[in-house]
């Protein structure tokens, strides 16, 4: 009892760490989908558009002219809940980001949101 009592916080510590590192990596990802995106139809989707349109030609104004996909499909972040997108970004241009394991704004710890800007 006294050995688990010592090595599950360690083991539960480092799931939210292996969370929040693939978090991370998946932000970075779907920016890179984003600058290609912008690279070949001069503008990010549009917020209305969202992240949707990495993986299926938006039918909404502004069509972009240049579209292929750019994703197989949309991730899910780690916790489950579907990445944010932001356009016009509150901390960039555009913002990408996970809400943490509570799927809320905000926090701290393994809560705290996972963004493009940082």
């Amino acid at each position: 009892g006294v050995l688990a009592a010592l090595i599950v916080p360690n083991v539960l510590d480092r799931t939210d760490d292996a969370r929040a590192t693939a978090a991370r990596t998946d932000v970075h990802n779907l920016m890179q989908a984003l600058k290609l995106y912008k690279l070949d139809n001069l503008r990010f989707p549009t917020g209305e558009q969202g992240l949707q349109a990495l993986i299926a030609k938006p039918s909404t104004q502004p069509v972009p002219p240049n579209w292929r996909p750019y994703l197989e499909k949309l991730p899910m972040d780690p916790w489950g809940h579907p990445y944010q997108y932001l356009n016009p970004g509150v901390k960039g241009e555009v913002d990408v980001m996970s809400f943490g394991a509570d799927g809320a704004p905000g926090g701290e710890g393994k809560n705290a949101d996972i963004g493009s800007w940082q």
